[in-house]
């Protein structure tokens, strides 16, 4: 028995694409603005290099801007610069003319012989080297009708009495000086952390630590301490140069007592006056 014959094979269609869902990335055309970019004609944002500083941060601004606390700083700051250069020209003036003077009264006891010609041309002085001549004479006056020898030393006790009295009167005003040169550098420290205190506050605020915000605090900070420094070095410098003036004045007071007592010394020896005349 013949076998049937096989079907014939169906031929097979055209093969399906497969369906692709997702959407074709389409380039946008050339020169369209992207999504995030400003429009045509709008400014870009401010960027941190292109921020500038509103505020003044020249020395009169930052004054101006600064805090009620840091300006009360500056303003006793610039005051007790004040205070030192008044200090220094009224001082300088007063110990060159009181140093003057005690040099012509050593010149004239220099050259006198006795203690009536010195009292002679001093006896009208109104400085510390005329009194210490006029007091060797009074006290020999009241000692006229004292005979001994204590006149020297009730003479040197009344010389170094008006020699302590001329030195407490010029170095009169100087402490300030100390005052100043060894405070004002606290005082811009308080003005320096006060103004550093602001800035932090300032940047919690406004979130953000844009140099606007920090940069006005921090100089206001920065300006008080170099005021403190601009006090306190002239100060320090000005008192030295004043000590070593007013120690200058006291030798000269002391060259003036020894020659006083040279003279009261030379007279006594000599005894040609009564003790009496001898200041006359």
């Amino acid at each position: 028995m013949a076998a049937a014959p096989a079907a014939p094979a169906v031929p097979a269609g055209p093969a399906t694409p497969p369906t692709n869902t997702a959407t074709p990335n389409t380039p946008s055309p050339a020169g369209a603005p992207a999504p995030n970019s400003p429009a045509a004609g709008e400014p870009a944002p401010p960027s941190l290099t292109t921020v500038e500083l509103r505020d003044d941060l020249s020395p009169w601004g930052m004054f101006l801007n600064a805090d009620v606390v840091v300006k009360v700083v500056i303003i006793g700051l610039a005051f007790a610069s004040l205070v030192t250069w008044t200090v220094w020209l009224a001082k300088s003036l007063e110990l060159r003319g009181a140093r003057r003077d005690v040099r012509n009264a050593v010149r004239i006891l220099v050259n006198a012989q006795t203690l009536g010609q010195a009292h002679e041309q001093l006896r009208n002085g109104t400085g510390p080297a005329a009194k210490l001549m006029q007091a060797a004479g009074q006290e020999i006056r009241l000692s006229a009708s004292v005979r001994g020898d204590g006149l020297k030393e009730r003479i040197a006790l009344q010389l170094e009495r008006i020699e302590l009295a001329a030195s407490r009167k010029i170095s009169r005003g100087t402490g300030v000086l100390a005052t100043i040169g060894s405070t004002a550098p606290f005082v811009g420290l308080f003005g320096t952390v006060w103004g550093i205190m602001n800035s932090f506050i300032g940047i919690s605020n406004a979130h953000t630590t844009n140099l606007a915000v920090v940069a006005p605090g921090i100089a206001q900070a920065l300006l008080a301490t170099a005021l403190g420094l601009v006090a306190a070095i002239p100060a320090v410098v000005i008192y030295n140069v004043l000590a070593r003036q007013t120690a200058h004045y006291r030798a000269l007071l002391g060259d003036a007592s020894a020659q006083v007592m040279r003279l009261v010394s030379r007279d006594l020896d000599r005894a040609k006056l009564p003790l009496g005349q001898a200041a006359e």
